[in-house]
């Protein structure tokens, strides 16, 4: 018997008219500081509300490509017994865009394992439905400081799909991810993947960052031609930001870090403009060690202002 490690739904009458389709795709885990990705497409999937959150249109086999003593699923003890699981999923929706465009958007915990595998199972998805493009979100932590726009990194398998102008020049060595892989795989089986990689400031790497979601969102609209009403993330990027704000007026010594990042990322600006170097000046820049203790009280009094403020609704900074 033939291993298959995807399950295809063929009754997808979402798709019935689909002419030109995107399909989104956000694998957790590596590629998502600040859980930026996985933000972005929990807002798509809040799209299908009212229809399930979108139909599962294929479901991959997650028992061959998952490592569960790496990453341990949660499960629920109540009193004298297990009560539940909350066992991880690989999926395919099919969901329809703020302006009524169907489009897929493939969603679950990156591969550990088996990703030449996982590739082709994703091949299979994309011809049996007629993917036009698949384009993928992720995020990375950088030296930026976050009181300045979020950059991002564009891609894609073919020069004229790469959309906007990437910051880098020249060759970088880089960890491989499952979804950087598959775009390379597409790429060689002729099928169009592009992707955007936002920058977020290293000591919200940790934390949810709507910020980046949103961008990362905007950019999907014309990479993928979509309609997406960002209004929700809009105000979360705001409420996020003004607790980022309320705690620097109140803690000298961590906004001393935040204006060391901003010089080094305003030289480096400037000396990209000017086209000499694109290295920043020498400068005193913030060490990881001043960056990591400067910022844990940071995340943790974050936390708890959040919290406390939000209990009387029942909401905390984790729901937001």
């Amino acid at each position: 018997m033939v291993e298959r490690l995807v399950h295809i739904v063929d009754d997808a009458e979402v798709l019935a008219e689909a002419g030109d389709l995107t399909m989104v795709c956000v694998l957790t885990g590596f590629l998502d500081a600040g859980k930026a990705a996985e933000l972005a497409a929990a807002h798509l999937a809040g799209l299908g509300r009212g229809q399930g959150d979108g139909k599962v249109v294929a479901t991959f086999d997650v028992d061959a490509l998952h490592d569960y003593r790496a990453r341990r699923p949660p499960m629920t003890f109540v009193r004298d017994h297990y009560a539940d699981y909350e066992a991880p999923r690989l999926v395919v929706r099919a969901l329809r865009d703020t302006g009524g465009t169907p489009f897929l958007l493939l969603t679950g915990p990156e591969p550990d394992i088996r990703w030449e595998a996982f590739a082709r199972a994703v091949r299979e998805v994309v011809e049996h439905f007629g993917v036009s493009r698949t384009v993928s979100l992720g995020a990375v932590p950088m030296a930026v400081p976050h009181t300045r726009p979020i950059a991002i990194t564009p891609h894609a398998n073919r020069p004229e799909l790469v959309p906007g102008e990437s910051p880098w020049q020249g060759e970088l060595r880089v960890p491989a991810s499952a979804q950087a892989l598959l775009e390379l795989r597409l790429g060689e089986w002729r099928l169009d993947a592009l992707g955007y990689v936002a920058h977020i400031p290293h000591y919200l790497a940790q934390m949810e960052y709507p910020q980046a979601a949103l961008v990362l969102l905007e950019h999907l609209e014309i990479g993928g031609r979509l309609t997406i009403d960002l209004g929700e993330v809009r105000e979360a990027a705001e409420i996020t930001e003004t607790e980022v704000d309320r705690y620097l007026a109140s803690h000298d010594e961590v906004g001393d870090v935040v204006r060391g990042l901003e010089q080094q990322y305003d030289s480096f600006r400037e000396a990209e403009a000017a086209g000499s170097s694109l290295l920043a000046g020498d400068g005193p820049l913030p060490t990881g060690e001043e960056i990591g203790s400067a910022f844990e009280a940071f995340l943790a009094e974050l936390d708890d202002s959040g919290k406390g403020d939000d209990d009387a609704d029942g909401t905390g900074w984790e729901d937001r």
